[in-house]
């Protein structure tokens, strides 16, 4: 039974005759714990925050029952009242069940007005302030200013699996203002209570009441399979209805159609975050539909106005297990995987059920810059005498291990470092997640080839390595050292099968540590371990910046001993004289065998006075450091 329904004769016959005023033709059902209320034929559109009408009808059906959340669907757009939005109307709809036995005329009121009734209920000593307390409508209206903050809808269009809030932080002062390539605009708030504010408005925020039917009824025919082509299918979707004559021609198709694409094959919204190039990470926290995203933009993190339908969240596995061909799934709950979003290549880790309460996923872009020795030198990732130590070792062979925790640049040095090998040596490159710059390498003219491996596939870093070992006698670089390939790859270092550098990353802070965690957790012989030449330490500072701690040798081979070529001090990566007293075994192991001490240590020089000349002429891209070649 309805409200209207329930109340006296007298009161009903007053509502219906102002039926026709009032003119809300919204109709609803529930979903499980979700209010579905269809606005298709309401001339108010189905909005809450203008409509008193449309308030009515949301808060007399939540007396009949609880919902946590609202949806709002009409002319292809959805508004969804969550969080406090919802809350507030659903303790609407429990004052009103109660209060229609106590003061008919303040339940009716409440249906249309929810604040002036809390307020008015609120001032009252009689049961009316008693039920506005216990419903916890008092407590809700107290803290909303207005109906447009305190039913904020989050905002999307039917098609999109990704919801915007509509207005700004209530107490966010504007810092700046950017509009991306995609037509979206960026807004950017100062601190509010300690968090940065990073708002998205998407094209399709924009768009017309044509444009939104023309999106909708396009993505109906798509998802009805008419139309073949991965990325063309949006298009001709878009023209199918434009040539039935289902919309007018003033709507702009071109954007209809990338909005179209985005939303089904795209990332959605990522792709809008994404194409802002200050943009480096994008976090989606479990569970996803309950928490707004955050980007770190210009390295400072920031909380976002969108986040994913439950759907979204949905799609987005779906797609990452179907494109990276691995498992995600309860029973294999972690991912590792890259997708080009907007352009950029970005690198994907995502975690689910049981470790997670549902999927989570964080986003990093890859650089797009390619980035060598003297380059990294330039931004003080390393100082140039331990930039040319690292150069002439990787150049003469050495077995290299670059350390340290994620997100410190093992990846970006160990991609320098690759630049490093003579043009003539084969190398073969071995990762799951694909991020080192074999392409420009092969695009540069050297000789490398990649191997995919997976330790979810038969294909199993072990055997990818066993497989490289086949492939030529060259360099070896392991994008990342952490399983069963350890073994294989000491013992082939141990017994010489490869003639060139041995270069790979690992998670650890030191030789020490990294001792460890291959010896005792991977498995490896003391003995084997010694074989390494180098350890080089990366660090992320506090600040967010990477750089280069330490850069250590190895010494001695049943029992290793690690001494310091070069620490980090407040002057930068500082030699710590070991090179310079003719102490270092990596320094005399590099020798030929009728070569001198001092003749690598007079390389090493000369490469340093290379490097530097690079870095102060600005040339620090891989043309220049090619062609550096033919001088070394």
């Amino acid at each position: 039974m309805s409200l209207s329904e329930r109340l006296p004769v007298a009161l009903r016959s007053l509502l219906e005759s102002d039926e026709q005023t009032r003119g809300c033709g919204c109709t609803h059902q529930f979903a499980d714990e979700t209010l579905r209320v269809d606005a298709t034929a309401c001339d108010q559109k189905g909005r809450l925050t203008e409509s008193p009408n449309c308030r009515e009808h949301v808060i007399d059906a939540l007396t009949e029952r609880d919902a946590t959340t609202v949806r709002v669907e009409t002319d292809g757009v959805v508004r969804a009242y969550e969080g406090d939005a919802a809350a507030l109307l659903l303790a609407a709809g429990r004052f009103v069940e109660t209060m229609q036995f106590h003061d008919e005329r303040l339940a009716a009121t409440c249906a249309r007005d929810p604040l002036g009734a809390a307020r008015e209920a609120t001032g009252r000593a009689d049961a009316a302030r008693r039920v506005a307390a216990e419903t916890g409508l008092s407590e809700l209206a107290a803290a909303a200013e207005s109906y447009e903050t305190a039913l904020a809808p989050a905002v999307g269009p039917t098609v999109s699996h990704w919801r915007v809030t509509t207005t700004p932080p209530p107490a966010g002062q504007l810092r700046d203002v950017r509009d991306l390539d995609t037509g979206a605009t960026v807004r950017r708030y100062e601190p509010e209570a300690g968090v940065d504010r990073y708002y998205l408005s998407p094209v399709e925020r924009s768009f017309s009441d044509a444009e939104l039917a023309l999106l909708a009824t396009a993505y109906e025919r798509l998802a009805d399979g008419e139309f073949e082509g991965e990325q063309r299918a949006p298009g001709r979707a878009v023209r199918a209805v434009l040539a039935a004559g289902e919309s007018p021609d003033t709507v702009s198709v071109e954007t209809v159609t990338a909005v179209l694409r985005k939303h089904t094959r795209g990332f959605g919204l990522l792709e809008d975050l994404f194409a802002d190039p200050t943009v480096s990470d994008v976090f989606v926290t479990a569970p996803a539909p309950e928490n707004w995203l955050r980007v770190t933009a210009d390295g400072t993190s920031y909380r976002t106005n969108v986040r994913p339908t439950e759907a979204g969240v949905a799609a987005l596995s779906s797609r990452f297990r179907r494109e990276s061909g691995r498992a995600f799934s309860r029973a294999d709950p972690t991912l590792d995987a890259t997708a080009t979003v907007a352009d950029r290549q970005v690198r994907v880790a995502g975690v689910t059920d049981p470790p997670s309460d549902g999927s989570a996923f964080a986003f990093r872009a890859q650089d797009d810059a390619v980035w060598t020795l003297p380059a990294l030198v330039g931004n003080d990732t390393l100082s140039l005498s331990a930039a040319a130590v690292l150069s002439v070792a990787v150049e003469r062979g050495t077995a290299t291990l670059v350390a340290g925790p994620r997100g410190a640049g093992k990846t970006t040095l160990l991609g320098a470092l690759l630049w490093e090998l003579p043009p003539a040596v084969r190398t073969v490159a071995i990762e799951d997640t694909p991020e080192l710059p074999v392409t420009r390498l092969q695009e540069a003219g050297r000789d490398i080839q990649q191997l995919r491996a997976s330790t979810a596939d038969d294909f199993s870093p072990a055997e990818a390595l066993r497989t490289a070992l086949r492939l030529g006698d060259g360099a070896i670089v392991v994008g990342e050292v952490r399983g069963s390939e350890a073994s294989v790859l000491y013992e082939a270092m141990r017994v010489g099968a490869n003639s060139e550098a041995v270069l790979g990353t690992i998670h650890g802070d030191g030789a020490g540590v990294v001792y460890e965690r291959v010896v005792e957790d991977l498995g490896v012989s003391a003995s084997s371990f010694g074989v390494t030449d180098l350890v080089v330490t990366c660090e992320l500072t506090a600040d967010g910046t990477r750089r280069v701690s330490t850069i250590e040798e190895v010494c001695g081979d049943t029992d290793p001993e690690f001494e310091a070529l070069f620490e980090r001090s407040e002057d930068g990566l500082e030699p710590t004289g070991r090179i310079e007293r003719g102490n270092s075994t990596a320094i005399d192991g590099m020798r030929a065998a009728d070569e001198a001490y001092a003749s690598v240590r007079e390389q090493c020089q000369q490469r340093e006075r290379l490097l530097e000349s690079l870095a102060e002429r600005g040339t620090t891209g891989p043309g220049a450091l090619v062609a550096s070649h033919e001088d070394r």
